[in-house]
């Protein structure tokens, strides 16, 4: 590493604390300014831990909640690339939430930065400020051994934990450690320099995941195994109905169940109120174990109020936002006139997709372990959202949020559920109730069917063609339930949220555009769900850019590609922008094209279906090659993805991200839906909320695209485009369709291209879609069965 000059100082905006630890090694920590004058929530208070041991080790912090996303490895690497140290010598240890108290409202401070996992933000945000901390010790380092050496500390270089004297001589971080924590800091000045790009030896290095081995030899700690003595596990009979309440309770065969200690009530939220602590009323069995809680919570006899919604069922739902469609909603966007264009057309294209509500299905339910002293309390628990958990218990208790320890295992998926703490407010609830430390564990019926649903909507498009087949105008209306009912906080974001993409591909790319929202009223939970808004979106706007493909003659690749234009930037208000950049779009699109062979000749029974989309900052296509039997079974032969993320800092982890979001958006398009009857969720477990199995998952092909803009996270984002939608064809007079049964297409099976189905025809199936969730496409596989449909006999494509 190049030198750094002595006139390099600290930022204004915050200093690095400097300390040795119990063992006599290096600690620093990089905290907001003194006395708590950046508070956490202006957001200048970001940093993590450097622990410089006397053996050599070199200890890193790592601050975010490990989801699965890689980044008690990405963040750490970006530490360890500035402090210039092999990685190899590298031990990642998790850090707790961290507040500090200031002087300043609201008293307090983070001590690490932002530690969520949501939203795909991890590393933009950590890119520059750990980078930073990186450097900042190295610098402080530097400054250690230009004393001992009586050397300017600008012809000092580093190199491998060691600082580099220009005759060659050399000073281990080791040997230096005591002296730089003696060091007083220099007045708050510029920033030290960070790296050039060329001068990287760990950001952009496949890098294994740091607790790889501790998880598949089952010794990582997840949640769900934590323990502390005199906590009773507590398990909880939820009302079935929600906003119902507990009617009457006969507990006396339950307190009969040995190992059972107490039975509680919980109440539930008001009526109405914000969704912001629990989710339901219910009774909860503590025992010294779960089979003991379980047993005991079997035994409950409990009598539940049925609400006004307790009539309710999906097929109710569906008629409501049906009916809602021919009613007009709210503009999201409007550009140019679309009624004009499409009175104009020579032809109308029309479609409407259905999308359901999807439960997030963790691998580890959710669960939280708490221990409330009068002053203090004690969190471990798998979380999404730790500053959200210090908020709601400190709400709840009056425990100073400094006085609240949150520890953060391992997470086993998130996907947004846990950016909601419901499951926390209930430990809560059951430790004030029952005067112990509790550790509230959930079984998978409990979570399947207590969630924060993914919201429910109907997708219509309308195309408009000329009499040469080009788009003229485009509508996109969505009938849903809002994404922010009854949310706390969320009461001036847009009617719309997450249920509508108003700057979406293919927005800023047709003259006449028109984005509206039409709300159904349902009264069950929603949340955010993995790359909310493009999983909800997605799969509607590229299945009906393969339709209208179809109507106007034009090849699906080359419509989008038209569409998109010469390379620039559009503007996008939504997560991810302020841009979007048609150019990024198209080079995945064409590298997911070119990577499998799209237009080569297939065999008999196979096609090929390729989509892109936006999302979080980042740019996926996904192109799948799927064959059907003449039986009608559905296999998908091979699937390529292309991103374009920004800087890339660890690949391997990004393209595992891929991997697992495109087989997460696979399952998810071909098996789950969430259903509703007589108010109550239908699904209760793996049988009927079926997750792809091993056998069926396909090998994933990730192709990482080289970019120059700035870094972006990918966690859901590179989650499949998942949909799970029924989709279905009106016609009207004008509208094209593809020809009947025997008749030709544009594109034929044989081609390695898609079809829509015939003429007239309704589908109901669920397909992929793209997402990057980022993910985007595999919205082509609808398309790709279709087609295939087309060859077999009437029995098989009738299935």
């Amino acid at each position: 590493m190049s030198a750094v000059p002595d006139t390099r100082a600290l930022s204004r905006r915050a200093f690095l604390g400097v300390s040795l630890s119990a063992a006599g090694g290096l600690l620093l920590a990089l905290r907001s300014g003194a006395a708590g004058q950046e508070t956490a929530a202006a957001g200048e208070a970001l940093g993590a831990f450097i622990r410089i041991e006397p053996d050599g080790r070199i200890v890193i912090g790592a601050r975010g909640c490990e989801i699965g996303q890689g980044v008690k490895t990405s963040l750490p690497m970006l530490i360890a690339e500035e402090l210039d140290v092999p990685w190899p010598a590298v031990t990642v240890e998790q850090l707790p939430y961290g507040l500090v108290a200031a002087k300043d409202p609201p008293g307090f401070t983070s001590l690490y930065g932002p530690q969520g996992a949501g939203g795909s933000t991890n590393i933009p945000d950590g890119w520059h400020d750990l980078r930073l901390a990186g450097a900042r010790a190295r610098w402080l380092l530097i400054q250690t051994a230009a004393r001992v050496w009586e050397t300017p500390p600008d012809r000092l270089t580093t190199r491998e934990a060691h600082v580099v004297h220009p005759d060659g001589r050399t000073l281990g971080y080791a040997e230096l450690a005591p002296r730089a924590a003696t060091l007083a800091m220099p007045a708050p000045a510029a920033d030290v320099p960070l790296k050039a790009k060329g001068e990287y030896r760990i950001i952009g290095q496949p890098t294994r995941v740091v607790d790889a081995r501790d998880i598949v030899t089952g010794v990582a700690a997840y949640g769900i195994d934590a323990a502390i003595p005199s906590a009773l596990t507590a398990l909880i009979a939820r009302c079935p109905y929600f906003d119902g309440e507990v009617a009457s309770v006969d507990e006396a065969q339950a307190r009969r169940v040995p190992g059972v200690r107490q039975v509680v009530r919980i109440p539930g939220p008001r009526p109405g109120a914000p969704l912001d602590r629990n989710l339901a009323a219910g009774v909860a069995v503590l025992a010294d174990d779960f089979w003991s809680a379980r047993k005991g919570r079997e035994a409950l006899r409990i009598t539940w109020t049925r609400p006004s919604g307790a009539a309710d069922s999906s097929a109710a739902l569906e008629r409501r936002a049906t009916a809602a469609l021919a009613a007009s909603g709210k503009i999201a966007r409007r550009d140019g006139n679309p009624d004009e264009a499409r009175n104009a057309a020579a032809r109308v294209v029309e479609a409407v997709y259905v999308m359901p509500l999807l439960a997030h299905a963790t691998m580890e339910p959710p669960n939280a372990l708490i221990d409330l002293k009068p002053k203090s309390a004690l969190l471990i628990a798998s979380l999404q959202s730790p500053g959200g958990a210090s908020q709601m218990i400190h709400a709840m208790t009056g425990i100073a949020r400094t006085d609240i320890e949150i520890r953060l295992p391992r997470v086993g998926g998130g996907f947004g559920r846990r950016l909601q703490n419901d499951f926390v407010a209930e430990a809560v609830l059951v430790a004030q109730a029952a005067g112990t430390p509790v550790k509230v564990m959930w079984t998978r019926e409990d979570d399947l069917q207590n969630d924060f649903y993914r919201p429910f909507g109907l997708h219509q498009l309308r195309a408009s063609l000329d009499a040469q087949g080009r788009l003229t105008s485009w509508a996109h209306r969505v009938a849903a339930t809002p994404r922010k009912y009854r949310a706390a906080g969320m009461e001036d974001a847009a009617d719309w949220v997450g249920c509508v993409d108003p700057d979406g591909f293919p927005a800023g790319c047709v003259a006449s555009y028109l984005a509206e929202f039409v709300p159904v009223d349902l009264s069950i939970p929603r949340g955010w769900w993995r790359a909310p808004l493009p999983t909800f979106c997605a799969f509607a706007v590229e299945s009906f850019l393969d339709e209208v493909a179809l109507a106007s003659g034009t090849d699906p690749v080359t419509l989008r590609l038209d569409l998109l234009g010469a390379p620039r930037e559009l503007p996008y208000r939504d997560h991810g922008g302020p841009i979007l950049h048609t150019g990024r779009l198209a080079g995945v699109l064409n590298s997911a094209a070119g990577a499998i062979g799209y237009g080569r000749k297939l065999p008999a029974g196979r096609g090929i279906g390729l989509a892109s989309h936006f999302t979080h900052g980042g740019y996926v296509a996904h192109a799948l090659e799927v064959a059907v039997s003449q039986a009608g079974a559905l296999e998908v032969v091979r699937c390529v993805c292309a991103a374009d993320v920004g800087e890339i800092v660890n690949p391997l982890g990004l393209e595992a991200q891929m991997m697992g979001a495109t087989l997460d958006g696979l399952s998810t398009a071909l098996e789950l839906e969430i259903t509703v009857k007589d108010g109550r969720i239908e699904q209760s477990n793996f049988p009927d909320y079926r997750l792809l199995r091993m056998g069926a998952a396909p090998d994933v092909e990730v192709h990482l695209l080289p970019s120059i803009p700035a870094v972006r996270g990918r966690r859901d984002g590179d989650t499949l485009g998942r949909a799970g939608a029924r989709q279905r064809h009106f016609r009207r007079n004008g509208s094209a369709h593809p020809p009947s049964a025997g008749g030709r297409s544009a594109q034929e099976p044989g081609e390695g291209k898609l079809m829509p189905p015939a003429n007239g025809a309704r589908t109901s199936m669920r397909a992929v879609t793209a997402g990057i969730g980022y993910l985007s496409p595999l919205a082509q596989l609808k398309s790709t069965t279709w087609s295939l449909a087309r060859s077999l006999p009437p029995a098989a494509a009738a299935r």
